[in-house]
């Protein structure tokens, strides 16, 4: 349980990802960015809540459940008769997965603002935004609107997730990332986010620009590498640790779930870089045992390994 009194609720899509298997068939896996954050907060055991158009068709049926049996909330007014949206993955030789996304007419755009407003709990002690809420709409907007009315009461948690085939107008997503940013304040991109904003720069120098603009923390994962963690303190990076990647996918979700989580666990404030990097330590630990899952998978409590020994640091 957390230390802090509300519900974490998390804004956006939920859709299903076609998975490659060898053969050429496409195994269908239940996803989403918001919606394995969701997931991962549900499965430490966080009173979560997630505010984003799930289908009646069966595969919604199918992410319901879901999020009903990792203890997360769902509304019923947020169902719809739209279909659920679909995300055809494509996965490297290191497991990196790419995607090519179907949503014209389902269910991942289809939140409207008031539907959204109507959905939030009566207290929020936080709220998690990002990926498709900042590119489609009127899922967008309905993320505007929930990120106006929790601002000042709530942290609000951000995690960019770029999607660069998606994004037609890109002054106008910049515009909307800004503007969320400046409200946020934790943000979390990884290296890939950041070389799709500014490919000319370096991830870390562009992290840095964006705790300028406002938020307290910014957690930049760096895959393989780990994390670093720039706030008022300075920055602290943080190992990941070696595991057998089966693919990517989820992994970043699962990080940001757990992050926020953890964090929320401390009571503690974001200027604390002991408790930061804590955090951020088991979130890395969080996100390698989604690696070595199939499709996004966040882990329960008890899989999570401990953290590694000063030793085995020192290695």
């Amino acid at each position: 349980m957390t230390a802090r009194s509300g519900a974490v609720v998390v804004a956006g899509e939920a859709l299903v990802d076609l998975v490659p298997e060898p053969g050429g068939a496409f195994r269908p896996l239940l996803g989403g960015g918001p919606f394995n954050t969701a997931r991962a907060l549900g499965r430490l055991g966080v009173p979560t809540a997630f505010v984003g158009a799930v289908s009646r068709d069966s595969f919604g049926d199918q992410l319901a459940a879901t999020l009903a049996a990792d203890g997360v909330g769902l509304e019923d007014t947020l169902r719809t008769d739209l279909p659920t949206s679909l995300a055809v993955a494509q996965l490297d030789a290191a497991g990196s997965a790419t995607y090519r996304f179907y949503f014209g007419g389902t269910s991942a755009e289809g939140l409207e603002p008031a539907t959204a407003l109507r959905s939030l709990p009566q207290r929020v002690s936080a709220l998690h935004v990002g990926g498709l809420g900042l590119v489609l709409e009127p899922l967008s907007s309905a993320v505007d609107a929930l990120v106006e009315r929790v601002a000042g009461h709530a942290l609000i948690m951000v995690d960019a997730n770029v999607r660069p085939s998606l994004i037609q107008d890109w002054e106008r997503y910049s515009a909307r990332l800004t503007r969320i940013v400046r409200r946020a304040d934790v943000v979390k991109v990884s290296d890939d986010d950041l070389r799709a904003l500014a490919p000319d720069r370096a991830p870390d120098v562009v992290a840095q620009e964006l705790l300028d603009q406002g938020p307290g923390i910014v957690l930049l994962t760096l895959g393989a590498e780990g994390a670093i963690a720039f706030g008022s303190f300075g920055a602290r990076r943080v190992a990941a640790p070696s595991v057998t990647v089966i693919d990517t996918i989820g992994a970043g979700d699962t990080f940001s779930g757990c992050w926020l989580g953890r964090w929320f666990e401390t009571g503690l404030p974001l200027s604390d870089a002991d408790a930061v990097q804590e955090a951020t330590d088991f979130a890395c630990r969080a996100a390698a045992v989604a690696c070595g899952r199939q499709g996004a998978i966040p882990p329960l409590r008890q899989d999570i390994p401990p953290p590694a020994s000063r030793e085995d640091r020192a290695r």
